[in-house]
């Protein structure tokens, strides 16, 4: 499953887009520094996440839409076609 399908795949299961789960995150105070623990461990007593799904959004909230080059079209799991995660929602994304 690719990076994005992660987040997609939250979306559809919470009815949040990552960029409201970012939002949510910073009013928390995560963001840039928070250990990946205390995110997982909000998102699954709140939402329900799993670590795999809660792993995609700490990476959002802690490091932004930007991936490494290494996930990017190779053909692997977390292959994704674009360095750049989509975080407004499905029904926006243009490259759907």
């Amino acid at each position: 499953m690719s990076f994005q399908a992660y987040l997609d795949n939250i979306e559809g299961k919470t009815g949040l887009t990552p960029r409201q789960f970012i939002d949510l995150a910073t009013e928390r105070g995560f963001g840039p520094g928070t250990k990946a623990g205390e995110i997982i461990a909000w998102l699954a007593d709140d939402y329900g996440l799993g670590r795999g799904h809660a792993m995609a959004l700490v990476h959002v909230i802690t490091k932004g839409p930007q991936i490494g080059a290494t996930h990017v079209d190779s053909g692997r799991a977390h292959s994704d076609p674009s360095d750049t995660l989509w975080l407004d929602g499905t029904a926006t994304n243009p490259g759907t």
